[in-house]
């Protein structure tokens, strides 16, 4: 059968996905989607210890995680496997991996190891800390880097004590920067013809996803804090109780701060001291809101959307994920994708968010059964059907 790739774009490029859990296979899936012919190597399914993070095989995370791919089993603890997998690297782009910092190593697939058999080929590594330093042997787990990358103490009300995001967002950005560093590295490879090793960490990802609030301590030693659903510096900016729910207001700056008050007939905020500059309205940011709130209260959310949004001041509702997925504009954008899975049929996976308007994405396959393509990617290595047999009898594949 063969590779189906999902898109034009990156369907010259191959890649063996060594990754687990959820920051490489996250990184490979951007791959996946882009049209890399994706080869995920797995342990024979008798050495595997059972359902890992992420639930069982047939289970929403790990289909979102691995369409788009093909699978084969490979035994590395095998020098046979090790082998096999060396002849794979000749003739392949980019090896994705995330184990701890020594099992590659230790294993012979390192990118030193890896590199003298292709020395274009690119080298992801996706760690909890990173290569080396004093933490560089820890395992790495979202919620961990979430803490020590400081974004639980700036997640949640104030007072409240450390919150953790709602998504795992120190393994999820990790996946998608070790994805553009394998882009940047191929578009360098074109004109060095070599290739290298890049490697990033959740701790990494969740530093740099600060932002303006890292910004805050770096340039002005200033240490933010919790602001619940408030923005720590535009406000009124907030969620806000409605007739019928809640509303999410994006009142930033001078010009939309008086647009809002003119529109909702509240020339008294608009022209009071407490509230007139930026500097007066987060220092009665309480009473502010307080005012703001008694009067959405008087209509729907739907009626404050609408009226808002048609004049430029900008307002949203605040979905459950169900309703994320049924509003008109997340339909009209394609977000969820139908693709054909073997064990569950039909079904709806998420989208890339990203247009290309001549090689755009697609779901062609489904996320792989265990081992589903080994003998595929054997042959196509150049092994006969007594070879692979024989490897199978000795538990290498």
């Amino acid at each position: 059968m063969g590779a189906k790739p999902a898109s034009d774009a990156l369907k010259r490029f191959t890649v063996l996905d060594l990754t687990r859990v959820r920051a490489g296979p996250t990184c490979v899936r951007q791959l996946a989607d882009w049209g890399a012919n994706v080869i995920k190597v797995e342990l024979p399914e008798a050495m595997e210890s059972g359902n890992g993070l992420g639930g069982s095989r047939h289970g929403p995370d790990f289909m979102n995680l691995h369409r788009n791919k093909r699978a084969m089993t490979l035994n590395l603890k095998d020098e046979r496997g090790v082998a096999l997998f060396k002849r794979l690297c000749k003739t392949a782009d980019v090896v994705v991996e995330n184990y701890r910092p020594d099992v590659k190593t230790r294993l012979g697939i390192d990118y030193e190891a890896l590199s003298a058999e292709n020395p274009a080929l690119i080298y992801a590594s996706i760690s909890g800390f990173g290569q080396d330093g004093p933490y560089a042997k820890r395992p790495g787990f979202d919620q961990i880097a979430q803490g020590m990358g400081g974004v639980m103490s700036i997640t949640g009300l104030p007072g409240q004590g450390p919150v953790r995001a709602g998504i795992p967002i120190a393994d999820l950005c990790a996946g998608l920067f070790a994805a553009q560093g394998i882009m940047i590295a191929l578009l360098e490879r074109e004109v060095s013809g070599k290739g290298q090793w890049i490697d990033t960490s959740l701790l990494q990802a969740q530093l740099f996803m600060l932002d303006f609030q890292a910004a805050r301590w770096l340039v002005d030693a200033d240490v933010p804090q919790q602001a619940g659903n408030n923005h720590p510096t535009s406000i009124p900016t907030g969620v806000f109780t409605t007739k019928d729910g809640y509303i999410n207001l994006g009142v930033a700056g001078q010009v939309i701060w008086k647009r809002f008050c003119d529109l909702i007939g509240r020339e008294d905020l608009r022209d009071h001291p407490d509230y007139a500059e930026g500097a007066d309205r987060s220092r009665n940011r309480d009473a502010l809101n307080a005012e703001i709130e008694a009067f959405m209260k008087t209509e729907t959310t739907a009626h404050w959307v609408e009226l808002l949004n048609k004049n430029g001041v900008p307002s949203g509702p605040i979905y459950n994920i169900g309703e994320a997925f049924e509003d008109e504009q997340v339909k009209h954008l394609g977000m969820a994708q139908k693709v054909t899975g073997h064990a569950r049929g039909d079904m709806e996976l998420v989208g890339q968010p990203v247009r290309l308007s001549r090689t755009p994405t697609s779901m062609t396959m489904p996320p792989p059964e265990y081992g589903e393509h080994t003998d595929e990617v054997l042959s196509e290595l150049g092994l006969d059907a007594d070879e692979i047999a024989a490897l199978r009898a000795d538990n290498v594949i």
